[in-house]
């Protein structure tokens, strides 16, 4: 599901490179991690998808930025029902999703656990292994897919 006009919509509101550390390469990433990963947990596909588009979507800089996750789940809410649909639970595990994903949390619902593997994934960008203790999920921690998320973080 690649929403052209939702990502026009984040697009014109984003502060950063686009194509820099936490813009759409990342987010790319991050969806494919994610659905990787869904396709083990049971995670719901939809809500992992919009997570990768929009979790760094509100960020004003590449540095220590503890706003955004709020900002970006504000962000998310505004934008349901008009750039992309979802159902009220899915919407509020989306929200959540966004406002925690730098918080360091492990436990949760198994949607946002898959959607903050998927992020943590793709640390090698910034030059940052993943820990296996540090992920949430046992797809992640799985040696292989790490590997692979790895390798691709630093493309």
């Amino acid at each position: 599901m690649k929403n052209p006009q939702l990502l026009q919509i984040i697009r014109k509101q984003f502060a950063l490179d686009w194509y820099g550390i936490h813009g759409w390469p990342h987010w790319n990433r991050v969806r494919e991690n994610g659905l990787r990963l869904a396709a083990q947990t049971g995670a719901r596909p939809r809500v992992v998808e919009l997570f990768a588009w929009l979790h760094d979507s509100r960020r004003l800089n590449d540095g220590e930025d503890p706003g955004h996750g709020p900002r970006a789940a504000r962000f998310a809410r505004s934008l349901a029902g008009t750039a992309f649909e979802l159902d009220a639970p899915d919407l509020e595990l989306l929200v959540e999703a966004c406002r925690c994903h730098s918080q360091g949390l492990m436990e949760g619902d198994i949607t946002l656990l898959t959607c903050w593997d998927a992020d943590r994934l793709d640390l090698g960008r910034v030059g940052i292994r993943p820990r296996p203790d540090l992920l949430c999920t046992k797809a992640a921690r799985d040696p292989e897919t790490r590997e692979w998320a790895f390798r691709r973080s630093l493309e």
